[in-house]
């Protein structure tokens, strides 16, 4: 009987992963000691850090970690600034856009108003206008100060002039408004022009 080439083969590579699993677990008992006389190599070739060398090293990250706390601060306070800015440029679009209507009334009121003859028509035509004007206003916050006969105050009101009192219980009190005074959601946005009774 001839030995097949093939058998062999197969033979002598069963013989060497066998022999090479034996100097695997012989090995690794090399390679822990091999590794710990490296370690203590290194550790006998460093020396021991001073106090002073750590304490510089810590201030060094500490420093690192400073900086980059620093740029992020800066650059979220370009950021907001740029936002504030823009916030700023686009804050009055809704209003303006609820204003546009208004102004498209006014135009058509123009041109109507060459062929017009009748003042009655004029007049109710520009009473639209205006209710539709501040209706639009209103739905913003605003308000109108009713000042007359009120007592003056000099948080809503600006005295342009004084009079004598045409009746006593008036002394002190808004006589007469020049200007009307405005209210934005309970701020004064503009003081009403008054005359007080003295």
């Amino acid at each position: 009987m001839g030995v097949n080439e093939e058998d062999l083969t197969k033979e002598e590579t069963i013989k060497s992963s066998k022999e090479s699993k034996k100097a695997a677990k012989m090995e690794p008992s090399k390679v822990g000691a091999e590794d710990s006389n490296a370690t203590e190599d290194k550790n006998e070739n460093t020396p021991e850090l001073s106090e002073f060398e750590k304490k510089e090293i810590e201030c060094k990250e500490w420093h690192e970690k400073f900086i980059r706390l620093y740029s992020e601060f800066d650059n979220f306070r370009k950021r907001t600034a740029k936002e504030k800015i823009d916030i700023t440029k686009t804050a009055s679009e809704n209003v303006l856009k609820d204003l546009l209507p208004v102004l498209d009334d006014f135009e058509r009121a123009i041109t109507n108003n060459e062929n017009v003859e009748d003042p009655s028509a004029l007049k109710e035509g520009f009473g639209l206008i205006h209710n539709k004007l501040f209706k639009n206003l209103e739905a913003k916050g605003l308000e109108r100060m009713d000042s007359n006969g009120e007592t003056f105050d000099v948080d809503k009101h600006e005295a342009l002039t004084n009079v004598p009192a045409p009746k006593d219980n008036l002394k002190g009190k808004v006589v007469d408004v020049i200007e009307k005074g405005y209210l934005l959601n309970d701020k004064v946005i503009r003081f009403a022009k008054v005359v007080v009774g003295q």
